[in-house]
């Protein structure tokens, strides 16, 4: 059934502000007058259905694990079929050999030199960013309906933050949040959107619900509610990763394997009746010929928990396991199915699944960031008459902690290296630092070559008698990292300050930034504000066009009612519009500010006046009553050296605690640095901490530690309206991090 829907991406977006210019990029024309006010820019509809679009990210699951790509001993009927009938890819690519960085890139388009997250958890969580763009951000604003179920894998755990899957354009969730938390097939919890939720059946250590199963339940939920609308389904199963657990080992329970083998062969054939019952759903519901689906899977095969992949000819004749970043540690499954949609047959292109984002962006009509290292594939599914473009090359990088026997062995003992591969053409080379450094001269690398047209299993390095291919390789491989990779501002996003006073006007500025290729014709920005707030615009909301690569911005002045209570939080939502060349989109962003307390009227320590907003990763502000010990108004007492201070403020790093001074204060002064009660647990305590005004940087102190003793600061404050305290980690060990604020105290000007 290939239904009909009106597929706008917002309503019409409203222009205003008379004649008051609206700001736009360097590159864009000057911008049309804007219309007058209370009239409305009209987007066209696109009343061309475009594809649902489901993508199954196995994880662990080695390339010669399906039937389609040589397995012999587990079965998988479902997906082999699915290969049979949709194009299946022989030299695709994760992008990582591990779980972390690998979706990283696949969520962003990123490879692992330019990815915000390129190694495993060694210690915190990696997390996405506000400046990261996924695949989900950039359909939804196309209209689609979007849901992941299953394993995200970056921190924190925590909702209303950047790295949330919420924040990063997946409308619904249900799964782990947490990489650790993943490895659990029985969890007492899961999260739902925003809110963890506990699993009744699996309290207590009991194993009465399949986290799989759970989860599966939900995507087929997702497509019975979202029928009617273009969706996104990310399903995410934590099959076939270890442990080994399954409900049963079904058809492999006789086989003379170990219970590990058996239990991972049956991890593969559920997650490959997963798939099944996800392609009967959507037969079920008239939308197999509406739907392309893509499936892969992560990095290569794993060997944890006991399992064998030799048994299975888990990469087949392929060199490497998980963790290497040899052909079986990267080169990974992937088929896209889709009847009518999808051309059947094999490709040989060397696709990374960096494709990814721009692949999905082409078939669902939407713009995607300009600066990601993906290529759209979408040419070669649907067999257009323009080939889909090819890498010039592809890069990968290593940092794991992580080791085990088979990978190290193909490593030759040096799985635990830093390390870089590189593929161009035929040509593979992979190279190992001796030192945990990047910045290591080339010639202290040890690097190999392949030739992977005839030999593909990785066996003969060639580095010796072809130098000159190996240095090209080595190259490109340094050109390939960056530090940091600043990216094009893309979609929207909204600023308001951090605190108000109600009965004050304030501002708050959105933008629309078109970080794509192409150009975008109507843009328009709208402020949605609580109800009861004033909001007037003070710039024009509107042009007729916006080129690529610029911005159009645009500000409103904002009024809290007046007798708003403290500490009230105040959510604005900054939406922008624009007819791209694929279709209407329309893009959100929010900022919450939150009403503020009365500036003191006296001088006063800190740890008796109430906060703005505290933030703090390893739990409560210790102040006042908050540590549930101390009565309210005492404050928390703070010892350094053995000389106890009655009044501060215990953080762990990470912190940010917020005051308002109102402009009324005249100096800050305290003593900040590692207390007594950290120094006794260990001495491996160290950070910074950073006072701020007004986000200016008033003050800073190097690096605190217990040897170093607290550092006093006297701090100028006057016209200071917000004071902020942040305590920062400063040699990646967090956990003997607790900072202590002793005698935190403001005077008043006369």
């Amino acid at each position: 059934m290939s239904s009909r829907r009106r597929f706008l991406a917002g309503s019409a977006a409203t222009v205003g502000a008379g004649a008051l210019a609206a700001t736009v990029g360097a590159a864009d024309p000057a911008p049309a007058a804007a219309p007058a006010p209370g009239t409305t820019r009209a987007v066209p509809e696109d009343t061309t259905r475009p594809p649902n679009l489901v993508v199954v990210l196995a994880d662990d699951l080695g390339r010669g694990e399906l039937g389609a790509y040589g397995q012999r001993l587990i079965a998988t009927p479902r997906i082999d079929r699915l290969a049979a009938e949709g194009l299946r890819f022989t030299d695709a690519y994760a992008t990582a050999a591990v779980c972390a960085p690998s979706r990283c890139s696949l969520l962003t388009g990123l490879h692992t030199g330019h990815a915000t997250v390129r190694a495993n958890p060694s210690g915190a969580q990696g997390s996405l960013t506000a400046t990261d763009t996924t695949f989900a951000e950039v359909l939804r604003a196309r209209g689609y309906r979007t849901g992941l179920f299953g394993k995200w894998g970056f921190g924190p755990e925590a909702a209303d933050q950047p790295s949330h899957p919420h924040a990063r354009g997946f409308e619904e969730f249900h799964g782990y949040i947490d990489h650790g938390h993943a490895h659990q097939y029985h969890p007492a919890r899961l999260w739902r959107d925003g809110v963890k939720e506990s699993v009744p059946a699996n309290a207590g250590g009991a194993k009465g619900a399949y986290a799989p199963e759970l989860l599966l339940g939900s995507a087929l939920d997702f497509i019975d509610r979202h029928a009617g609308e273009p969706f996104l389904l990310f399903l995410a199963p934590t099959v076939p990763h270890a442990p080994s657990d399954a409900p049963d080992h079904g058809p492999y329970a006789s086989r003379p394997w170990t219970a590990a083998n058996r239990g991972h062969a049956a991890q593969v054939t559920l997650l490959d009746s997963h798939v099944g019952r996800i392609v009967d759903r959507l037969r079920a519901r008239g939308l197999d010929r509406d739907t392309v689906l893509i499936l892969a899977s992560d990095n290569g095969p794993h060997e944890e928990g006991g399992v064998d992949p030799g048994l299975f000819d888990a990469n087949g004749p392929l060199r490497g396991y998980k963790r290497n970043l040899y052909e079986g540690g990267i080169r990974v499954p992937l088929i896209a199915w889709g009847p009518g949609r999808v051309t059947p047959g094999t490709s040989d292109r060397p696709t990374p699944l960096t494709d990814l984002l721009p692949t999905l962006a082409e078939l669902g009509g939407a713009p995607a960031p300009a600066d990601v290292d993906g290529l759209s594939a979408a040419p070669l599914l649907t067999g257009g008459a323009t080939p889909a473009a090819r890498h010039d090359h592809l890069y990968w990088y290593r940092d794991e902690r992580g080791v085990t026997g088979r990978a190290d062995a193909q490593d030759a003992g040096r799985a635990t290296w830093l390390a870089e591969a590189l593929r161009k053409d035929r040509w593979k080379a992979v190279r190992f630092a001796p030192v945990r450094d990047r910045a290591l001269p080339d010639d202290q690398w040890q690097v190999e070559l392949y030739d992977l047209a005839t030999d593909p299993g990785e066996t003969s390095d060639v580095a010796a008698r072809h130098p000159a291919t190996a240095a090209e390789l080595v190259g490109l491989m340094r050109a390939s990292w960056r530090d940091a990779f600043p990216r094009t501002a893309f979609g929207a996003a909204v600023t308001a300050p951090e605190s108000v006073v109600p009965g004050e006007a304030f501002t708050v500025t959105a933008v629309l930034a078109n970080g794509s290729a192409r150009p975008w014709s109507t843009p328009a920005l709208a402020l949605d504000a609580p109800a009861g707030w004033t909001v007037r615009p003070t710039t024009a909301t509107g042009t007729d066009r916006l080129a690529a690569g610029a911005r159009l911005t645009a500000s409103w002045q904002v009024t809290a009612p007046a007798g708003t209570a403290p500490a009230t939080p105040a959510r604005f939502t900054g939406v922008g519009t624009a007819l791209a060349p694929g279709g209407p989109v329309r893009y959100a962003a929010e900022a919450t500010a939150t009403t503020v307390p009365p500036a003191p009227a006296r001088d006063g320590y800190l740890s008796d006046l109430p906060w703005i907003s505290a933030v703090n990763g390893w739990g409560p502000v210790e102040r006042d009553a908050s540590n549930g010990k101390n009565a309210a108004g005492d404050g928390t007492p703070i010892s350094f050296g053995g000389t106890v201070h009655a009044k501060g403020l215990g953080v762990h790093a990470y912190s940010s605690v917020s005051y308002h001074l109102g402009g009324v204060a005249d100096r800050f002064t305290a003593l900040v640095g590692i207390d007594d009660f950290s120094a006794r647990r260990s001495t491996a305590g160290a950070t910074r901490a950073t006072v701020h005004g007004d986000g200016r940087v008033l003050a800073a102190t190097g690096v605190l530690t217990a040897a170093t003793g607290p550092v006093p600061l006297d701090v100028d404050v006057r016209g200071v309206r917000v004071l902020r305290l942040e305590v920062a980690d400063a040699d990646a060990r967090t956990s003997f991090d607790h900072t202590s604020w002793a005698l935190a105290r403001v005077t008043v000007l006369p």
